[in-house]
């Protein structure tokens, strides 16, 4: 392993943020979290440092779109890469919300880059997705396969990598990953951390898992009517924890400075079913559905290759379908109002409106924020 290092990582009380950051600290990284916890609560840190058994170096309430607070962070901090998660992640919330969606998303990664550069920090680890692709008709896709984004969550995520392109291009001492990766899933399997989404889950695993648990009534599926198997709509799922592996790896195996665009994905799709069918065998019932008309922005399969990691890195995935059910349903069962959940030890849970300075002061850090 490289030498400890200092990360910044922006989301990271996110559900993909939160497992990368147990992932880091546990592999002896000092991790700083930036995150405004617009889908997230900053209990989710505290879980993070019980998993990995160790604290964070510090972690700030703030958007990374104000560009003083952000920079302030550099400046307390002796940064070494950054990790991006922050951003809207919903296809359907943004159709209904496309101008947020640009704001956030593109508006905060040319901040980001802007403070960066400010503070000569030139390593970045981006949240890229596979939405990228479109509605391709190969399978399974290949990081050089023609992009076609169908709705503004993928237009944004394009865009934020011609602006990465662009940026490496101009100022050649910058070294990036654009990981693509496709439908994360699963939770840790502690069963201390997983997917929590505030308000109406818009990822289809959480969803499951609350009907699971008798929380909603039914799962809605969008269109059985897609040209695949069954008719509905076919992802390649891969396990959060393999997804956190891929960006420490990102980070810890050396690069040449530019752009570097992989896939993470498992290379094996699922069709919608099929996963209510196995979250059914993970939770020990059937998990009932309805079908629906389809969901304006979506595609029918999206699979990936993934040689290209495996061939740069020797990274594949190792944890399967019925094992990122497993996890999912036991932070379901453990945790059945989320981060929520009483009597899991822990400090008092934070509201997600409380946008009031650092989550938590460390003894080696200073954090200031200015939300």
């Amino acid at each position: 392993m490289s030498q400890p290092r200092t990360i910044l990582v922006t989301g990271g009380a996110g559900f993909i943020g939160s497992h990368t950051c147990t992932e880091l600290l546990a592999r002896g990284h000092d991790v700083i979290v930036v995150d405004n916890h617009h889908n997230s609560l900053p209990e989710a840190l505290h879980r993070v440092e019980s998993v990995a058994g160790r604290p964070l170096a510090a972690s700030y309430v703030l958007d990374v779109r104000d560009r003083d607070a952000l920079s302030g962070v550099f400046a307390s901090h002796p940064v070494d890469a950054v990790i991006h998660f922050a951003g809207r992640k919903a296809v359907g919330e943004s159709v209904r919300m496309p101008a947020e969606y640009y704001d956030t998303n593109v508006g905060g990664t040319t901040a980001l880059l802007e403070v960066m550069s400010e503070h000569r920090v030139h390593r970045l680890v981006f949240s890229s997705s596979c939405s990228l692709y479109g509605a391709a008709t190969r399978m399974p896709l290949a990081e050089d396969d023609p992009l076609a984004p169908v709705n503004p969550y993928a237009r944004s995520k394009w865009m934020c990598e011609q602006v990465l392109a662009d940026v490496c291009a101009h100022r050649p001492e910058f070294t990036v990953h654009a990981l693509r990766y496709f439908n994360p899933v699963g939770a840790h399997p502690s069963g201390l951390l997983g997917e929590d989404p505030l308000g109406v889950p818009d990822n289809v695993m959480p969803y499951i898992a609350q009907v699971a648990a008798g929380l909603r009534e039914h799962v809605t599926v969008f269109g059985d009517d897609w040209p695949t198997p069954d008719g509905t709509g076919v992802r390649d799922y891969i396990h959060v924890m393999d997804v956190a592996e891929g960006h420490r790896i990102a980070l810890e195996r050396p690069a040449p400075p530019g752009l570097h665009v992989l896939n993470l994905g498992s290379g094996r799709g699922t069709s919608v079913l099929g996963l209510i069918e196995a979250y059914g065998r993970a939770a020990g019932r059937p998990v009932p559905y309805r079908i629906g008309p389809r969901r304006p922005g979506d595609v029918p399969e999206l699979v990936a290759d993934g040689s290209a990691a495996a061939a740069v890195w020797g990274w594949r995935p190792t944890r399967d379908l019925d094992r990122m059910c497993e996890d999912s349903w036991r932070f379901q069962t453990n945790n059945p109002r989320g981060y929520r959940t009483p009597g899991v030890p822990g400090p008092a849970l934070a509201e997600p409106g409380d946008k009031a300075g650092p989550i938590r002061p460390h003894a080696h850090a200073t954090p200031r924020s200015n939300a």
